[in-house]
Formats: C-alpha cells, sequence, structure tokens
C-alpha cells in the first residue's frame, strides 16, 4: 500500500490567557459619605417634612392608646427650635413661618424641663381665660359643651390593661369571656365647632384649675383622658407642662395612625402578626366639625 503523504498543517499557537482583571478596591470614603448623605437627608425629613411617632402613655385615650403609631407633619406651624430632631437646641424664641394652631388639633410638644415629646390637644389660644370646674372646661367665662355618651368600651390586652388605679370599676367581661375596658365618655364641642371625645372618670385634683389667661403667642393643652393627662393643668414638678406653653415648644400636628400594637407579642415570630390591633390603621387624628355652639 502506498503511502499518501499528508499536507503539513502549521502549528497554531494557543491563544495567551487573559490575565484575570483585577477587582477594583473600595473607595470608602465614596462609601462613607453616601452614608452619611443618607443619614442627612432622613433627618432633615423627620426634622422638616414628617416623623414618626409612638404613642407611649393613655393621655391621650380614647382616641389614642398606648401601642399606636402615628405620622406627625412638621411644617402646619412653621419651624422652631424644637423642630430638628433629637433636639439639640436650647430655648431659641420665634418661628420660621410660623402660624398657631387651631383649636382642637392634636399636637407634639416638649417640655420645658425635659427632652422629650408630650402630645396633646389644643384648647386655649393666645388671649384666652381658661378655667377649669368640676372637670368641665371654662373659655372666656362659656362652658364648653359636653354631651354624656354611650360608655365605650376598649379591648383589654398588654398595651391596654385598664389598670384599676387610673380606671376603677372599668374592667368587664362579656358573655364569651373576653375582657373589656368600659369607660365613661363625653363629647367635647370647642367654640370653632372642632369636636372630640374625652373620658370624665369622675372627681379628680385635674378637675379644677385656673382661671388663667393665655400670654401672647402660648397655648394651652390638655389630654382627653382628662383625669390621667400630665398636661397644662399639671405643675412641671409633676411632670406636667406647668401652664400655658410658648409656641415655639410645639413640634408639628398629629396626621393619622399608621398601625397600632397590642403588646402581646413575644420572641415566636407567629405572634407579630396577631399583635396588629385591626381598624386602627389610616385612622385621621383630624378632629371632626360640628356647626360651632352659639
Amino acid at each position: 500500500m502506498t503511502a499518501i503523504d499528508l499536507p503539513e498543517q502549521p502549528l497554531q499557537s494557543l491563544p495567551a490567557t487573559e490575565p484575570e482583571e483585577r477587582k477594583a478596591p473600595v473607595n470608602w470614603w465614596h462609601e462613607a459619605r453616601s452614608i452619611v448623605l443618607l443619614v442627612l437627608a432622613v433627618l432633615a425629613f423627620h426634622s422638616f417634612v414628617a416623623k414618626p411617632f409612638y404613642i407611649p402613655s393613655e393621655s391621650m385615650m380614647p382616641g389614642l392608646l398606648t401601642g399606636d403609631r402615628l405620622v406627625v407633619s412638621k411644617f402646619p406651624y412653621g419651624w422652631s427650635y424644637v423642630s430638628p430632631s433629637f433636639h439639640p437646641l436650647p430655648f431659641l424664641k420665634g418661628r420660621l413661618l410660623g402660624r398657631l394652631p387651631e383649636r382642637g388639633d392634636i399636637v407634639i410638644v416638649s417640655p420645658q424641663n425635659r427632652r422629650e415629646d408630650y402630645i396633646k390637644r389644643v384648647i386655649g389660644l393666645p388671649g384666652d381665660i381658661v378655667e377649669v370646674r368640676g372637670g368641665q372646661v371654662i373659655l372666656n367665662g362659656v362652658a364648653v359643651p359636653q354631651k354624656m355618651l354611650k360608655p365605650l368600651r376598649i379591648p383589654v390586652d398588654g398595651n391596654a390593661p385598664c389598670p384599676p388605679l387610673q380606671f376603677p370599676g372599668a374592667l368587664v367581661t362579656d358573655k364569651t369571656g373576653k375582657s373589656w375596658c368600659e369607660l365613661p365618655v363625653r363629647q367635647e364641642i370647642l367654640p370653632n365647632g372642632k369636636t372630640y371625645t374625652i373620658i370624665d372618670m369622675g372627681p379628680s385634683a385635674l378637675d379644677w384649675y385656673g382661671p388663667v389667661r393665655v400670654p401672647e403667642n402660648h397655648v394651652f393643652l390638655m389630654g382627653d383622658n382628662r383625669d390621667n393627662s400630665a398636661d397644662s393643668r399639671a405643675p412641671l414638678e409633676e411632670n406636667g407642662l406647668g401652664g400655658p406653653v410658648p409656641w415655639e415648644a410645639i413640634g408639628g400636628r398629629a396626621e393619622f395612625i399608621t398601625f397600632s400594637l397590642d403588646g402581646d407579642a413575644t420572641l415566636n415570630p407567629l405572634t407579630w402578626l396577631h399583635a396588629f390591633r385591626s381598624g386602627r390603621a389610616g385612622n385621621s387624628l383630624r378632629p371632626a366639625s360640628v356647626p360651632p355652639p352659639k
């Protein structure tokens, strides 16, 4: 058999292996700057636009319960020394683009002797003469109308335990064994027609106050849970507001509830969903309006 000579094939060299691209080093200065700018943006939003707020006590029941989370807008009354988050500034007189609240507004306020926020309702404006007689508010010599309502039942839970010292005799149990806090409530109507519901458990030390005239650029604040509220009727020494407060101390207006927790959640994630109170998310905190009393 004759051997067949095949043409020689030129040897092809293998492509050179491309060197691996080196990973660019982390620009830590850029990362830190981005984080700082994000934090500053959040603080600016909280300080000048709106911020979340947590209800820590029963002073604004029945409208607000311990465990409610809500949004407070910062701009309706302008800005003051308490507007920045965490209240880093000392008292400074005046407000930027300042406007007085309206009667009936729910506002956050910083007491003169501490760096924390309270939440109360505006009752008196500059020039008003405010007095409380037997639990009834008297504005400029005229009793603020109150209408007795049917007792209100609030479900008992971890954040609303119906403590007997605050609500004596209010804890009841229905036929199914469910516990409720049954509270005596009244509808109060301010001179501008703003109306809301208050709790009055009976005679208490806060049922008598004044009369006092609200100074210029001050407001008089009260809680809706009238017998359990450290407000303008209570002295500073008792953690109250010590009378009318300067409008500079107002930090914003409460707008609506975002969600509410009953305080019964545990470390078990299965309990977290059941800790949400139904029917409270989205509830407006602006007072309703009726025709002003004649």
